[in-house]
């Protein structure tokens, strides 16, 4: 790999953010979203098994529906804090699901690969991890095409469940709002805002053997 593209890599990881009030509503092309699921669907994943599904979601009822819940469940979570908690969380907005105009839910499916999934036998989230990967790769991707992506994490997943149709043996692992941008932000929201800073590296890294810092 030249310097350049191994200069454009980290850039792309740099920039990536968990966009929300970014989004511009415009539509996002047939052939770019056609790639960045490409490269959510190119991830690795433990014994070949990819036990991911995608579903986009653009119905503006499924996305305004999908809103409201976020919202009770954001309030739900607003009651339990008080104090500068409260006040630095009320600042942190869930824009993004009508905003953006498409959601992509993804999704776990354990049977995926049959009942023996080679390397998942000691450790049965591996799974779960790999879809992860899936949407580090479509997080990546989509930075990379100048598109913002916003995780949501307020919901009950046996709701989505229900909204979309996924079967029982589906866990959504995920709900990502996709779309253009009009930037993406400097520092993130929870930065910005006060929640949490991002910590350093020597923080968390330990040698042989784990320490307490």
């Amino acid at each position: 790999m030249t310097a350049g593209k191994k200069a454009a890599l980290y850039d792309v990881i740099g920039r990536r953010r968990d966009t929300r009030r970014e989004f511009t509503g415009e539509p996002v092309p047939d052939d770019v979203l056609e790639r960045v699921l490409l490269a959510a669907h190119a991830a690795p994943s433990v014994g070949m098994s990819q036990p991911w599904d995608f579903v986009l979601v653009r119905s503006p009822q499924t996305l305004r529906t999908f809103r409201e819940h976020v919202a009770a469940e954001r309030e739900e979570f607003a009651s339990t804090l008080s104090g500068e908690r409260a006040q630095t969380f009320s600042r942190i907005t869930i824009e993004g699901i009508c905003e953006s105009g498409l959601g992509v839910v993804v999704g776990y499916d354990a049977t995926r690969g049959g009942p023996q999934v080679l390397g998942r036998h000691a450790i049965p989230d591996a799974g779960l991890y790999s879809v992860v990967c899936a949407i580090q790769n479509l997080w990546l991707a989509a930075t990379a095409e100048g598109l913002g992506v916003g995780w949501v994490s307020f919901y009950r997943e046996d709701f989505l469940r229900g909204l979309i149709g996924m079967p029982d043996h589906v866990r959504p692992v995920a709900w990502l709002c996709v779309g253009a941008v009009a930037e993406l932000p400097d520092v993130p929201d929870l930065e910005r805002f006060g929640w949490r800073a991002r910590t350093s590296l020597d923080s968390v890294l330990h040698q042989e053997t784990y320490r307490a810092h």
